[in-house]
């Protein structure tokens, strides 16, 4: 074996200690990610996106149509607050509209009201609108007791929706809807129709008119 001189050793040194701690294997290294990347994260959901849950805020505003019903204008539009949508505070907003079904002219309309930035819990706003709701409805002194609310599926906003009828009334087939989330709660007076329908379309409607 040849003698090696002094710098010729101290390469061979070098080069067998570089390949002995990168395992000798150059086609890894070039499979290998840039010390500089990092993983993608998924974007941060602001406070005001929508959620199952109905986390948020949510703000209310009229809209011409929702759902696929045309706001009433001129002499068939809301003359008045006909339901006490209890303390207004500044920030919050009220809305009120009839609503025709596609093709209606004349007849009852559908009632909506609703506030938003609610103060107190949504839930108890919701109630209190509910019942001053049933009482324009049943038009001040029915003895009767409407039917159990049953929940259902609320929309993209999340929150709770739920929806009685009103045997008892002289319009035995209308149906009250209610909706409330975080920020939110509204009703609405759906003259003849059934509570899925109604809820189906009271969840149509909510697309529309809260943001």
């Amino acid at each position: 074996m040849p003698a090696l001189g002094p710098r010729t050793l101290l390469a061979t040194i070098a080069l067998a200690t570089t390949l002995t701690l990168t395992g000798c294997d150059p086609a890894a290294e070039a499979e290998a990610p840039p010390a500089t990347s990092a993983p993608v994260s998924a974007p941060a959901r602001s406070a005001s996106s929508t959620s199952p849950d109905g986390s948020g805020k949510h703000t209310l505003a009229e809209a011409a149509t929702a759902g696929g019903l045309t706001k009433a204008t001129g002499a068939s539009a809301v003359s008045d607050v006909p339901v006490d949508p209890g303390e207004m505070r500044d920030g919050m907003h009220l809305v009120v509209a009839n609503y025709n079904r596609a093709g209606q002219t004349s007849g009852r309309r559908i009632l909506f009201v609703g506030v938003d930035s609610v103060p107190e819990d949504p839930n108890k706003r919701r109630e209190h609108l509910w019942r001053g709701l049933i009482d324009y409805a049943l038009q001040n002194g029915s003895t009767g007791t409407p039917t159990t609310a049953k929940p259902y599926q609320p929309g993209p906003f999340g929150g709770s929706l739920e929806c009685l009828s009103l045997p008892e009334s002289a319009n035995a087939t209308d149906v009250i809807c209610g909706w409330s989330d975080t920020t939110t709660a509204a009703v609405a007076l759906f003259p003849r129709t059934t509570p899925a329908d109604a809820a189906r379309l009271f969840a149509a409607m909510r697309a529309d008119l809260e943001h």
